[in-house]
């Protein structure tokens, strides 16, 4: 990891966002070092409750054991397959045998939803989740995650966007929670023009982020360009003052 653009950020960070909270950041290895490793059952099921973790400054690795959610396995890349029926149990359920969530309408369409889906395998045997102030100079970020509250999101969107013609630098595609944190920004990453990656819409993973927390998930590539073009933004105005105060 370039060093310069860890103490950029870490500088600019509480310059213009005061005290939020600091992003996590993963990557991809197949030499986890000494980081803790995730027993089976040792966290939450879900993967972002066992985030939650670290959030709060614990370096953690999962591998295809430690992901206890077959769903969040198959979003980090460990599994090409999700549970059997998936697309009753994200539509309507089959009576007398499974609950539906109803997140899209008919089965079909939930089929045709996982026909678009892209293919996505880890690139290591290990995934390893840091807090941004327990970076190494030895890792290797590809993905810097954010949970923000609606001023500093505003505030990320509009950073990502500054240097973007199209207008859609950031993107919001419907998935899991782990999806938006891990598959998708991991997959912009690879694409010509990375753009950021707002999520955490999902129903059954927002028991475990705060009411007013949605994600901002960008590519490390895409990160340093923002990092990069900060002080000469809106983050020096009058207008970002006003919001910036709100900030806690």
């Amino acid at each position: 990891m370039d060093m310069a653009l860890w103490d950029g950020f870490t500088h600019l960070w509480h310059k213009y966002f005061n005290n939020a909270e600091l992003p996590l950041f993963f990557y991809y290895t197949n030499d986890a070092g000494k980081t803790e490793r995730v027993k089976p059952g040792a966290l939450e099921r879900c993967l972002i409750g066992a985030l939650s973790e670290v959030r709060q400054g614990r370096s953690l690795c999962f591998d295809a054991d430690s992901i206890g959610c077959p769903g969040g396995r198959r979003y980090a890349g460990f599994a090409d397959k999700l549970m059997p029926n998936f697309e009753y149990f994200l539509s309507c359920g089959i009576p007398g045998k499974m609950k539906g969530e109803r997140y899209k309408k008919t089965p079909e369409l939930v089929r045709e939803v996982m026909r678009l889906w892209p293919v996505f395998k880890a690139p290591a045997r290990f995934l390893v989740f840091k807090r941004w102030d327990r970076l190494e100079e030895a890792d290797q970020p590809e993905v810097v995650i954010f949970f923000a509250t609606p001023d500093v999101l505003a505030g990320l969107f509009t950073l990502a966007n500054f240097d973007e013609a199209e207008p859609n630098g950031v993107i919001a595609p419907f998935g899991s929670g782990c999806s938006s944190i891990i598959q998708n920004p991991y997959l912009e990453g690879k694409s010509a023009r990375p753009r950021g990656v707002i999520g955490m819409f999902d129903i059954s993973a927002r028991p475990f982020v705060m009411p007013n927390v949605l994600t901002f998930s960008v590519p490390t590539a895409k990160f340093a360009h923002m990092i990069g073009h900060a002080e000469e933004s809106f983050l020096t105005t009058d207008s970002w003052r006003k919001i910036q105060q709100r900030i806690g």
